[in-house]
């Protein structure tokens, strides 16, 4: 069901200043980069890595819930592939996780949803359309 690694997630109070140290780490400027939200493909397979203004955090533009109103957990979320997103985190209910965030439609075919696992950390899911486009591309090289 986990396909691969999607997007990883943080959180920063000072965006403009975790856009300039990211970009400096990464050497690149963030190619989506609006008020609430920043991300950059990077690496052999060009994972994506995001940042969240805080501000934003629990609003339907975050991609997780304010961890504050949760009261656990809070931190980066690693999300997954997965080809049906509702269909994946209802299985993982099943398996007794509990859902974190209901599946959301984020626009241009990424939809995410996230778990509980029965210890306490965060499974990210999402249908990513550029993890297929990466994977793809794989296999028309090889």
């Amino acid at each position: 069901m986990l396909r691969g690694l999607t997007t990883t997630a943080f959180y920063s109070p000072d965006f403009e200043a975790a856009k300039r140290w990211y970009t400096e780490l990464f050497g690149i400027a963030p190619y989506m980069d609006t008020p609430a939200y920043m991300e950059w493909r990077i690496g052999d397979y060009q994972h994506e890595f995001g940042v969240i203004h805080s501000k934003y955090a629990g609003s339907p533009l975050a991609m997780t819930p304010d961890p504050a109103t949760i009261g656990r957990p809070a931190g980066a979320i690693v999300y997954w592939h997965v080809d049906d997103v509702p269909a994946a985190q209802a299985r993982l209910v099943e398996m007794g996780a509990t859902a974190h965030d209901a599946p959301h439609d984020r626009g241009t075919g990424f939809i995410t949803a996230s778990v509980i696992d029965p210890w306490g950390n965060v499974l990210g899911l999402m249908y990513n359309p550029h993890y297929l486009e990466i994977l793809a591309s794989m296999k028309e090289t090889s």
